[in-house]
């Protein structure tokens, strides 16, 4: 793992502790070895700490980021939102290793795609999609807290893209996702209370140019998944998805 500065280090600013931090998780990222748990020293303590991570994991990483993925923490309930890594945004059909992930969960969610820039204010979306998210880890352990999390691009898998679907974006929905062939049970989604606080998150970011996405995973979640299953997910009126994983 790369060298670190000891906590007492003046050298030991918060940028410098981000930028640590970042060099340790892109190592795991692109070795695929779990990481284990970060020191103190560079560790982050809270949501804008795990953000300024990530933001340096993505300068440390050098692939290019196609929006904004907002996602549930450790607890299930808190939204967190991270960069979303353009290679890690598929078409369906593409294969899924799933060898590579670790903690996986898999969830239905829906991707907006930006028909003008997003600065501040409500998005305008030219589509909608479909999508399955299935999260990962780089953490030997699964993150307890949401800043390590955050800190890890919001345990960011990757991102399964269902048909494009045009139309106004529904108040809400009742998402479903389970093994295919399965009857799982419907969860209300209030589809547009989320993309706008997707967009909201994506302002704190920076905002994003037209042709940028907007993703709200977890609006319903599955068993762990594991390689040679078939999942399918359902978000009327947007549409239905199927992901056989390898």
């Amino acid at each position: 793992m790369p060298n670190r500065l000891r906590s007492d280090d003046p050298r030991m600013t918060e940028t410098t502790a981000a930028k640590q931090a970042a060099k340790w998780l892109a190592e795991a990222w692109t070795s695929g070895n779990a990481l284990p748990p970060l020191p103190a020293e560079i560790a982050p303590t809270d949501i804008a700490a795990g953000e300024a991570i990530a933001a340096a994991l993505v300068e440390a990483l050098a692939l290019p980021v196609c929006g904004i993925r907002l996602a549930p923490g450790p607890d299930g309930l808190t939204l967190l939102s991270a960069p979303l890594l353009e290679p890690r945004m598929l078409r369906v059909g593409a294969p899924i290793a799933m060898a590579s992930l670790r903690h996986a969960r898999i969830s239905a969610g829906m991707l907006g795609v930006l028909a003008e820039p997003l600065e501040n204010g409500m998005p305008v979306f030219s589509a909608l999609h479909p999508v399955i998210d299935i999260a990962a880890s780089r953490y030997g352990t699964p993150p307890a807290d949401a800043s390590h999390q955050v800190a890890d691009l919001g345990g960011l898998g990757f991102v399964l893209m269902g048909k494009r679907w045009i139309g106004a974006l529904p108040e809400e929905s009742e998402a479903r996702i389970g093994l295919t062939g399965t009857r799982p049970y419907p969860i209300r989604a209030p589809l547009a209370a989320l993309m706008r606080q997707a967009a909201a998150a994506a302002s704190r970011w920076g905002g994003l140019p037209a042709g940028s996405v907007l993703v709200v995973a977890g609006l319903s979640t599955g068993s762990p998944p594991v390689a040679g299953q078939k999942w399918s997910a359902a978000i009327p009126p947007v549409g239905r998805i199927s992901a056989t994983l390898s």
